[in-house]
């Protein structure tokens, strides 16, 4: 089945097959959640079979809503899609608009909704090879510093969440 997500196209939203979207570089929408322990964020590197950025470091979990979902059910069905979390309270965080290159031709322009999770002692984390290939819990303080030693380990949208998003996203 091909993923019809929600993009805008001569100004109105429409559905597009995802794969398009980005060849294309249009503007589409998209969700990110950030799992927290504290001051510790969990975060996945991707798996090597991902068509984009395979292999990097990125936030809990992030994705594109398909056509007519909403973003908060789209939250909590790629947290358990992809790391088999569930049960977790989502709590919005506000919207928040980057573009950037991703490779191999492929741009994201993204209108992101964002959301952050309180993680509970007892998180169970199960990875889904096919989206994740690791999972690591990081201070944000670190994860800034190794950003900043080696931005290439990284996808780009963590890098601008962290460099110009970090107070709207944690508080």
């Amino acid at each position: 089945m091909t993923a019809m997500i929600p993009a805008w196209v001569d100004g109105a939203v429409t559905p597009v097959e995802k794969l398009e979207v980005h060849r294309r570089g249009l503007r589409h929408k998209a969700i990110s959640v950030f799992v927290m322990d504290g001051p510790r964020m969990l975060i996945q590197q991707r798996a090597a079979g991902k068509y984009h950025t395979p292999g990097l470091w990125a936030n809990t979990c992030c994705t594109h809503p398909a056509w007519g979902e909403d973003g908060a059910a789209c939250a909590a069905r790629r947290l358990r899609e992809e790391l088999g979390i569930t049960g977790l309270v989502l709590r919005p965080r506000g919207v928040l608009e980057y573009r950037a290159d991703v490779g191999g031709g492929l741009i994201e322009h993204e209108v992101v909704e964002t959301f952050v999770a309180d993680a509970p002692a007892s998180l169970v984390v199960d990875p889904n090879p096919d989206e994740v290939q690791a999972v690591r819990w990081v201070d944000l303080d670190t994860l800034a510093a190794e950003i900043a030693a080696d931005p290439g380990r990284f996808t780009p949208w963590l890098r601008i969440y962290m460099a110009e998003h970090r107070a709207a996203i944690f508080g």
